[in-house]
């Protein structure tokens, strides 16, 4: 195997990795960078989507958010599952897209709730987050010495993985 089918392999491999860890996370933390404020962080629904590398968000084509992404691309989405100990950490490049058919792709009920016009929402703007760098936070009890130990110990500090991550090869 050469060194950019290894690299490709290692990319799939971290994106199936990164899809189990969020799959069943709604809601993350999208953190922008404005000019006047500096960061500004605040919950984000997570399009349906298989992950393959890029994560969806639907936003106001007027909120704020759109005009810091223009000003700065660069984007961290925030994922927890607490019950569980598991945090993940994604940077990427964001892009802003206004496309009917994606959005209606992407769609979901719970969506309705902040745009009443559903995918046709004139309003409605897609966030693509092109992931450049994961990471992630786990301490998933691994056997019942472990539990045992959780339960006694504090210092049963979950586990940190950085996630090989490299551009798709051309």
């Amino acid at each position: 195997m050469n060194q950019q089918e290894q690299k490709q392999q290692t990319r799939q491999q971290s994106i199936k990795t990164l899809r189990e860890l969020i799959r069943n996370i709604k809601i993350c933390m999208l953190t922008t960078h404005s000019s006047e404020q500096g960061l500004r962080s605040r919950p984000m629904i997570t399009a349906r989507h298989e992950f393959d590398g890029e994560l969806w968000l639907f936003t106001h084509a007027a909120d704020p958010k759109v005009k810091e992404i223009e000003q700065d691309p660069h984007v961290n989405l925030v994922y927890s599952e607490p019950r569980e100990d598991r945090y993940i950490s994604i940077s990427g490049q964001a892009q802003l897209i206004q496309n009917k058919q994606k959005a209606e792709l992407l769609w979901t009920d719970s969506l309705n709730e902040w745009f009443s016009g559903g995918p046709e929402d004139p309003s409605l703007m897609l966030i693509c987050v092109h992931v450049k760098e994961a990471e992630y936070w786990d301490a998933n009890v691994q056997n019942l010495s472990d539990a045992v130990r959780a339960l006694f110990f504090t210092s049963t500090a979950p586990k940190h993985y950085k996630l090989e991550w490299s551009e798709t090869p051309s």
